[in-house]
């Protein structure tokens, strides 16, 4: 006997919901705004034009803009990967003294913000009350200061202090896990270590070296806070700071001058991505093996002690004198003379920015802005770690690959662009509000919490999964149950990283705040800028506090496992 078979009832995969509601996020918000740049870069007058180019790059001024953009962005590269292919080695590979102190140290300009750096260095080589200037003036017997930060050579100069880290764990990480078999056959042939050094390890390197030079590159070219802090006094002005100027303006023709300067450094950086991620980064040079076998450690022998010394004096000048000269600002009332100086010494700017209103408010708009978009960050990171890694779905790599590129794109472009897209015009007004700030916070930082979260699961096995699933635990039971649970370390860390940038942000947060979302950086710099460079110090003093701690936070959490 036959029996009549039921037809079967259609149930959409929830998988597919997730996807498609963060395609759809990323499409309106990040997607959708940059294309409409680029459209209104050519469009600006109702149809095809060169004209607003024309217009823009007539003027010499822009044109030094470009000129000091490509100028400081290519040497920021070339002395970034010249300091950190040696301290990679030093630190990773040998048996350098104190090799953990040095790591940490050499990542932490990584995790404060490029403008607290700028703000040091200013007090340090003023060209005339520097600090270390009058320093090396009297000490050397010179009849003028020795170095002028308001230059394009001390504007190198800070941005290689703040973006060789980009470089340095991009390499030190590559070269710590790469296959030792060359360069133990090199040793076996009797090659010293510099010579395995310069004829194996670097040319096995070269991919990795070639990306972590474009990811300086792009980070140099698209900073806003060390050129407007230190190039703006100088009259050094880049591509960034000229947009900022423009935005100021305020009138059409302003936006569409910022719109057009955009779209370069917007080409700029994604000619970059698209050579380090798709050019580099298929080219296989075999540096990584499937056997757990770490490079062996180099001894220095009798010139152990001499680099270490060597790469101490290093730390201090790069880390140690900037950091103590932010926190020796706070606490002296007359900048032309010592902290040591009778009557000189106060807490007067601390006491400030624990209690004055603005900077309250300021720090707890910075915490909430910060919250929110690590938190709707990390579910994204998690739902999309998941879609790559464990499941079949076609179209699961449109949202990894969007995050990517919101990650290259210069923090400048996307305020822009939002601004351009979210004011009304297309249905959505959030500008001038803390949703457009957190928005764009997700855009530029969800990267590095994808990423761990992605490297923390493919760590795990499936087997735990398929038992759940036997047992008829449905998709968001074995996230919730099995996954999260056993991938936390990683989730928490991801939060930390996705917080910490957002926390001190000041780019897009000086283009897109109102009275009521101003958050820490931009009162940071408004205070160095245009009222009292001790209570930006103080503020500057009281992030460095605040990001070490949450590093440590961090740490601990994480049982050792993850940190800056």
């Amino acid at each position: 006997m036959l029996t009549k078979q039921k037809s079967e009832k259609f149930t959409p995969d929830v998988k597919w919901l997730f996807i498609l509601g963060i395609v759809a996020f990323l499409l309106v918000f990040q997607v959708f705004p940059l294309l409409y740049l680029v459209f209104r870069a050519f469009f600006g007058e109702g149809h095809f034009s060169f004209d607003s180019f024309k217009r823009i790059y007539s003027y010499p001024l822009n044109w030094q803009c470009l000129k000091n953009t490509l100028i400081t962005s290519t040497f920021t590269m070339i002395f970034g990967v010249c300091i950190a292919i040696p301290l990679a080695w030093l630190v990773g590979r040998t048996n350098l003294h104190g090799r953990r102190f040095f790591r940490t140290i050499f990542v932490t300009t990584y995790m404060v913000p490029p403008y607290v750096g700028a703000m040091a260095w200013l007090r340090l080589l003023n060209p005339t009350v520097g600090t270390l200037n009058v320093f090396l003036k009297n000490l050397l017997g010179l009849k003028s200061m020795p170095f002028n930060i308001y230059s394009v050579g001390g504007l190198i100069w800070v941005l290689t202090t703040f973006y060789y880290p980009y470089a340095f764990i991009t390499i030190s990480r590559a070269m710590e896990n790469m296959d030792p078999s060359l360069e133990e056959s090199s040793r076996i042939s009797g090659a010293s270590p510099l010579k395995t050094l310069f004829n194996v390890t670097l040319k096995l390197m070269l991919p990795s070296i070639v990306a972590a030079a474009l990811l300086v590159f792009v980070a140099a070219a698209s900073c806003y806070g060390i050129p407007s802090i230190i190039g703006a006094p100088g009259k050094i002005y880049t591509v960034t700071t000229r947009i900022v100027d423009y935005v100021y303006v305020g009138s059409k023709e302003g936006l569409s001058d910022a719109t057009s300067l955009a779209v370069f450094l917007m080409a700029l950086a994604f000619l970059i991505l698209y050579i380090s991620e798709f050019a580099v980064g298929k080219r296989d040079y075999i540096t990584v093996s499937g056997k757990s076998v770490r490079p062996a450690t180099v001894d220095l022998g009798k010139w152990r002690i001499p680099l270490t010394i060597l790469v101490s004096i290093f730390a201090f000048i790069i880390v140690g004198l900037p950091f103590a000269t932010v926190f020796a600002t706070s606490f002296t009332v007359n900048m032309g003379k010592s902290i040591f100086a009778k009557g000189n010494f106060t807490l007067k700017y601390w006491g400030i920015i624990t209690s004055r209103r603005t900077i309250i408010k300021s720090s707890l708009n910075s915490v909430a802005a910060a919250a929110l978009a690590a938190t709707f960050g990390i579910i994204v990171c998690i739902i999309m770690a998941y879609l790559l890694k464990r499941t079949r779905a076609r179209g699961r790599q449109i949202p990894d690959f969007l995050i990517t590129v919101g990650s290259g794109t210069p923090s400048v472009v996307i305020a822009l662009a939002l601004i351009m897209t979210m004011s009304g015009r297309f249905g959505i007004s959030i500008y001038n509000t803390m949703a457009i700030m957190i928005i764009a916070y997700m855009i530029k930082y969800m990267l590095m919490g994808m990423r761990t979260v992605v490297s923390g699961l493919s760590q795990l096995s499936l087997d735990l999964e398929e038992a759940a699933q036997i047992c008829g635990a449905g998709w968001l039971r074995r996230l919730k149950d099995v996954l999260l649970p056993l991938v936390l370390p990683s989730v928490v860390a991801g939060w930390f990283l996705i917080f910490m940038p957002c926390f001190y942000e000041l780019t897009m947060s000086n283009l897109l705040y109102s009275d009521k979302t101003k958050t820490l950086g931009v009162e940071l710099y408004l205070y160095q800028t245009y009222h009292s460079q001790q209570t930006a110090a103080a503020l500057a003093g009281g992030i460095l506090i605040v990001v070490t701690i949450l590093n440590l936070a961090l740490y601990k959490l994480t049982k050792g496992k993850f940190s800056i």
